[in-house]
């Protein structure tokens, strides 16, 4: 008997036209990706910071809780890029350069977006860089944050949307898929960031005006309802598994409870944070103006103009991108936070859209009027150098606030040199007693975390935060440091002269380490009564 060996299976080679459309069709985005990296690599941080920051940077590579909302698709995104994206450096920094990725993905995305809007490779590709180079998600690009995260869910679920108008347009039969898929991106976008939730309404309508009758395809709306609450509700069991049965080392709040839960995944902490939404309008449209001035520049001045040209060219586009703006603007603009700049960049995004629309509206006049001028057939060639040469010139005016305010840019969003967090432990933990307690607050807490559950550093020492006072029933910082002290070395940091006169109107203190509000404070006693 003659054994023979299998026949391999032939393999599908690829032609030549193939090869160049792959190119030509991913070519862009993928060199505007990399361009946004390179351009910011130099000016992320190179390690912990204060604040949110140093939270982000604690809690994604424990897979632990943040605070509300929670952040969970944040959370599980960041976790996986620690492991990742590890040859790069220490955790700290491997979150900082996901919101680089995530804002690059964005602009990736928004030239693939605008592509499909306009047409223009050209323009496109000026839209995504114009995008990733807006001083708001430059500056948003160098540090760990889920806003840039969020722009790049909002641009892929706009993309998504527009594809699956396009394909339904076409006749596709399987257009509805797009729409299922950017249900699903919707429910992971709000599980990322709250902010997603105000884009509902103008969704809604959008899938409406693109084909009523979608309404009458039970299959479809319930695909769509179930991949958007399942992608939403199955990102959200992070938190009561990671605060319960798999407990994480860092965990805000009690998750695993059904109203801790709830408070976290509510926002139940902030609210109130919404001040007058509907009073003072003309000072609110000042603000935006002058936002957009920041900005755009001398774009700022195109905005409605583009706005305009879009409902003309892409009017279901308009509507949902226009009402998106509108609700968002709305909601910022009204919204008490201490960095409120970072609402901004699903606006921004829009923005350029709109900007690109209205480019590629301009070449195409130059275009026209110049067949106008030349009705020869045999000048075809000449006519698609003239477009080309057009996108170009025009791509290059959408750029030049850009570019002529690089440096200033540059220098708003480079955090290279913020080693502050960083200086500031190294200064302090080998000061402190061992087996200390640290009565601290939100900002310093966070590095602290970081130092401790992250680097192993000071594992002794007992971090309490204005946080675990409420969770653990201890009443007040001063409570805290009445319950341990003459048991253990006390600390204290407070974030203001207010609150540190409080303490220091019962017990003694003395400069430990530090300085201004990052001033630790060893409690030397009690005050006695006389004094």
């Amino acid at each position: 008997m003659v054994i023979r060996s299998p026949r391999p299976w032939p393999l599908a080679t690829p032609s030549a036209a193939t090869i160049v459309r792959l190119v030509l069709v991913g070519g862009p985005p993928l060199l505007v990706a990399v361009a946004v990296v390179l351009n910011a690599w130099s000016g992320l941080m190179p390690g912990v910071g204060f604040w949110d920051t140093g939270e982000f940077q604690t809690v994604l590579p424990l897979l632990g809780t943040a605070h509300p909302t929670g952040y969970p698709t944040y959370v599980l995104l960041g976790f996986a890029a620690n492991l990742l994206l590890a040859p790069l450096g220490e955790p700290a920094f491997r979150i900082t350069v996901l919101s680089l990725l995530a804002v690059a993905f964005a602009a990736a995305t928004t030239v693939v977006l605008v592509r499909r809007l306009t047409g223009s490779t050209l323009i496109a590709a000026a839209s995504g860089l114009g995008l990733a180079t807006t001083p708001v998600v430059w500056a948003n690009a160098t540090r760990a944050d889920p806003h840039p995260i969020h722009l790049a869910f909002v641009a892929l679920l706009w993309l998504l949307l527009v594809r699956w108008e396009q394909a339904r347009g076409a006749g596709s039969p399987a257009a509805d898929r797009w729409l299922v898929a950017a249900a699903a991106v919707f429910g992971l976008a709000a599980a990322n960031h709250s902010l997603t939730l105000l884009l509902a309404p103008p969704v809604g309508l959008y899938v409406l005006a693109v084909d009523a009758r979608v309404l009458s395809a039970p299959r479809l709306v319930v695909g769509c309802v179930v991949a958007a609450i399942a992608a939403y509700g199955l990102v959200y069991l992070e938190l009561p598994l990671r605060a319960g049965l798999f407990r994480a080392p860092l965990v805000y709040g009690h998750p695993e409870t059904w109203d801790g839960f709830w408070s976290i995944a509510l926002g139940e902490q902030f609210r109130g944070s919404l001040v007058d939404p509907f009073g003072n309008l003309g000072p609110k449209v000042a603000q935006l103006w002058t936002f957009a001035g920041q900005q755009l520049g001398l774009l700022a001045f195109a905005i409605l103009p583009a706005f305009v040209i879009t409902v003309v060219r892409a009017p279901r586009y308009a509507l949902l991108s226009g009402l998106a703006m509108l609700i968002t603007l709305w909601f910022d603009v009204s919204y008490r936070n201490a960095d409120i700049g970072r609402y901004y960049l699903g606006p921004v995004l829009w923005a350029w859209t709109w900007l690109g629309v209205l480019g590629a509206s301009i070449v195409d006049g130059i275009a026209g009027l110049a067949a106008l001028l030349n009705r020869r057939r045999a000048e075809a060639d000449s006519g698609r150098i003239l477009r080309v040469g057009a996108a170009a010139l025009i791509g290059v005016s959408l750029l030049l606030p850009s570019l002529l305010d690089w440096d200033g840019r540059r220098f708003q969003a480079d955090r290279h040199a913020d080693t502050s967090a960083s200086r500031w432990l190294d200064e302090i933990l080998p000061g402190l007693a061992r087996d200390a307690v640290v009565v601290s607050w939100w900002s310093t807490s966070t590095p602290l975390w970081y130092a401790q559950l992250v680097e192993g550093r000071r594992t002794d020492i007992f971090i309490v935060d204005d946080r675990t006072v409420h969770d653990q029933g201890f009443g007040s910082a001063a409570a805290v440091i009445g319950r341990f002290l003459g048991q253990r070395p006390v600390y204290v940091i407070r974030a203001n002269s207010r609150e540190l006169g409080e303490i220091r109107g019962e017990y003694d203190l003395e400069p430990a380490a530090g300085a201004g509000e990052l001033t630790v404070w060893h409690v030397v006693g009690r005050r006695t009564a006389s004094r």
